[in-house]
């Protein structure tokens, strides 16, 4: 079993959104690894870093992500920082893996002061953008399509992956 897209990007580039709406127009299920990782541990991911550090939070993550990889056949998103784990960007080659990017602009449009995002504490324009800056070439990596966000709904960002599959949606 395997995922038929994964989605991979930034805080704020619609992953959660985009695999909603992906999974409606493909009759598919959805999953995310943030929502995994919580249930495991009975806890939100903001006190999973304050309790136990960000280590602790990356290893879960990966085993999240390794665990639905293998299990789950329908539209999987993953953590904004999921990708750094080596495990977890090796785990991902041979699947159909989908990076939205955004810009910072719209990116901190659309995170806003959210303070469930441990990462974006104190000045969350720079720590986006400090962020964006170092995982980008990451999500590009493992990436065998890129949609910018930006411009678009959710909707449009999943009509382009559904056109993309239609294509032969080639693997990572």
């Amino acid at each position: 079993m395997t995922p038929r897209v994964v989605l991979v990007g930034p805080p704020g580039s619609g992953k959660t959104t985009v695999a909603r709406e992906l999974a409606d127009l493909l009759g598919a299920d959805v999953r995310d690894t943030d929502e995994d990782v919580e249930r495991t541990h009975d806890s939100t991911i903001a006190d999973l870093f304050v309790d136990h550090g960000e280590a602790h939070f990356r290893d879960a993550e990966a085993a999240a992500v390794s665990t639905a990889l293998a299990e789950h056949a329908g539209i999987l998103a993953l953590g904004g920082g999921a990708v750094l784990h080596a495990g977890t960007r090796a785990a991902l080659d041979g699947h159909r893996v989908v990076f939205l990017d955004v810009g910072l602009s719209e990116a901190a449009k659309r995170v806003g002061l959210n303070t469930a995002r441990p990462l974006l504490l104190g000045n969350v324009r720079s720590q986006l953008k400090t962020l964006m800056d170092e995982r980008r070439p990451i999500y590009a990596e493992v990436a065998a399509h890129v949609v910018s966000t930006d411009a678009l709904t959710p909707r449009e960002v999943a009509d382009d992956i559904v056109r993309w599959l239609e294509t032969g949606g080639s693997t990572a």
